[in-house]
């Protein structure tokens, strides 16, 4: 390295460095950050202290043998004992656990009464992968609950009982449930609303009458929300794969923690939703205005046969300490559908992994428009990935040709370029590359040609790559020997799992391999480099069985295009190589170019110049 590769190291570090000290939060914003989440944790841990107590005052024992030793509880000790631990909560302290139904023609909802909450959710169109009912979450895996400090004790809303108060309105379903504290002024009440036809609902929490009894310096109730994701799909890794927690703030773009991670993350204050999601289906709650802090974990669920993650969330709710104060939120139960999650204009839609930047705005601008009318026809999903195969093929053809064409020249320059490696093999090779590029600006070919039309189709099929295990489309859609597209097709199960391959056949993914091995060879053919670079040549035969193992797990749907995408190139290539592009038209059009005067752009005479010097350069080190 010279002295200017030095000096311009030492300045990248500085920047970054710089950029660093700038960018870090004051010791304010750490300072604040921390109190949020002491706070958070110390109601949590309040909250479970309080709850410990409730179970041990339940399960008290009252003696009776009237021996000297006994002591006896009699009816009003026990009542003055709850009545310290509950206060004014101590008539909801005791009651049954009923189940009211809430549903419509999408989402049947189980709330209980015991703490009001949603105890379960199950999508009516949808069935598990082994037919069973689809359950969003049960009650042994899930918790809904408000924490809040009174009477200095913390409590948690889901040890108490609610009163039920239902009503039914027209187009609408609705559902009051009320926490009493004490008399019928002072409550803090669940009013849940759901619409017909819809997959969205409101969730209303009102508090009445609480300002002396909530702590005066409480600012906050805490909504606590978490789950165990039940196994839904056949592929547990690849539903795990694809499960985490979003969220978004107030005029902030849509994140979430990876999926690869077991993370705890405090987030920015207004946060908008929060979106516990699983493979093809999600909960979010949305707050009409926004939650004032939060704070969500994810984790897997190791060796667990039945639940694939844990998700959980804390989410503050502004309490001013009014006579009557509502906090409105909505609550999304359903489908990671594209088009149903967009309609509510909430970025709901950014859940669905259509690949970054570029690849997703393909697909959402391209991919899908095509792939929801090809639906609109009722036809089965294999041919609907064949025709939109078929779609993509035709609108890249221009971009075919050009690489057919470019691949074309290079082979009528084949033996002329063999001729120059033969002349300079003993040289430098930068003569070699002097003489080779002198004979492109003479026969007017671009040896990129070939290499931009493949660049411009990479992000298409990136894209899809994206796209087909994401499709919820595709998800129990049947094709030929395949059940399900959505995931892997097996014809053939081993009893055992092999390292690198997994535990059975998918013919899908080697028919895409077979077929990528067969483009691989055409194209060699049709370069007509077989004898080139021999260790590139291995590679590119190595890489499709190599990747087998990946598609061998992966989505069939996927496998399928893949495949359909290699056979209708190789037939379009050979197509055009044998019926569109002349190869003897082509070699004279070649060597007339050679007698023309050759035009050299200033990107060549940049490039030859800097070859120049490096020769130069090469000949005082000689020297």
């Amino acid at each position: 390295m010279d002295r200017n590769s030095i000096i311009g190291l030492f300045i990248i570090a500085g920047i970054l460095i710089g950029w660093m000290i700038y960018s870090a939060p004051s010791k304010e914003e750490i300072a604040r950050q921390k109190h949020i989440q002491d706070s958070i944790k110390l109601t949590q841990q309040k909250a479970e202290k309080a709850k410990a107590e409730i179970a041990k005052l339940n399960n008290t024992t009252i003696l009776s043998d009237n021996t000297d030793s006994t002591i006896v509880l009699t009816d009003s000790a026990k009542f003055s004992l709850k009545k310290q631990v509950y206060g004014d909560f101590i008539a909801a302290s005791e009651g049954e656990d009923k189940t009211i139904i809430l549903e419509n023609e999408l989402v049947k909802l189980s709330i209980a009464s015991k703490g009001g909450r949603i105890a379960s959710v199950e999508l009516k169109k949808y069935k598990r992968f082994d037919g069973k009912p689809l359950i969003l979450f049960n009650p042994d895996s899930s918790t809904q609950n408000i924490t809040f400090s009174a009477y200095s004790k913390i409590f948690s809303t889901d040890s108490l009982y609610f009163t039920t108060e239902g009503t039914t309105n027209a187009g609408a379903k609705s559902l009051a449930m009320r926490l009493y504290a004490g008399s019928k002024d002072k409550y803090i009440e669940y009013v849940y609303t759901l619409k017909d036809d819809d997959y969205m609902m409101h969730f209303d929490v009102n508090v009445v009458g609480m300002q002396h009894i909530i702590s005066s310096n409480t600012q906050n109730l805490i909504l606590n929300w978490s789950m165990k994701t039940p196994m839904q799909e056949k592929n547990q890794q690849t539903q795990a794969a694809a499960s985490t927690i979003y969220y978004k703030n107030v005029d902030e773009n849509v994140d979430k923690i990876s999926e690869g991670k077991e993370e705890k993350l405090e987030l920015p204050p207004n946060v908008k939703w929060v979106g516990l999601k699983q493979q093809f289906f999600t909960s979010v709650i949305i707050a009409d205005s926004a939650f004032k802090n939060a704070e969500i974990e994810t984790k897997l669920a190791n060796g667990s046969q039945k639940y694939v993650k844990e998700f959980s969330s804390s989410l503050s709710i502004p309490y001013n300490h009014k006579a009557s104060e509502k906090f409105g939120m909505s609550l999304y139960f359903g489908p990671n559908h594209f088009k149903t999650l967009k309609k509510y204009d909430l970025d709901l839609d950014k859940q669905i992994n259509l690949g970054w930047k570029i690849f997703g705005w393909i697909n959402r601008l391209l991919t899908i428009p095509i792939f929801n009318f090809l639906s609109s026809l009722n036809l089965n999903f294999g041919i609907i990935i064949l025709i939109l195969t078929l779609i993509i093929k035709v609108l890249l053809l221009p971009i075919a040709y050009k690489t057919v064409l470019s691949s074309a020249k290079m082979r009528v320059l084949k033996p002329e370029i063999d001729e120059l490696n033969e002349k300079f093999k003993d040289q430098d090779p930068m003569k070699k590359q002097q003489a080779t590029m002198a004979l492109y600006n003479q026969a007017g070919v671009n040896p990129m040609a070939g290499c931009i039309p493949v660049l411009l189709q990479m992000p298409i099929l990136i894209a899809l790559f994206s796209f087909f295990p994401a499709s919820i489309e595709l998800r129990q859609q049947g094709f030929l020997w395949a059940s399900d597209l959505s995931t892997y097709d097996s014809v053939y199960n081993f009893g055992f799992s092999i390292p690198w391959y997994g535990d059975h056949v998918s013919l899908f993914a080697l028919l895409m391999t077979a077929s990528t091995l067969l483009y691989t060879w055409s194209n060699s053919q049709l370069m007509g480099s077989s004898n080139q670079m021999p260790g590139m040549q291995w590679m590119m035969y190595l890489m499709p069985i190599l990747f087998l193992g990946f598609l061998n797990n992966y989505s069939a749907g996927l496998s399928w295009y893949y495949f359909l995408a290699n056979m209708f190139t190789f037939a379009q290539t050979w197509i055009m190589q044998n019926y569109v592009i002349d190869s003897v038209a082509l070699h004279a059009k070649i060597q007339e170019n050679k007698k023309k005067p050759v035009k050299v752009s200033k990107f060549q005479e940049r490039l030859e110049q800097m070859t120049k010097e490096r020769q130069q350069q090469v000949t005082q080190k000689k020297k």
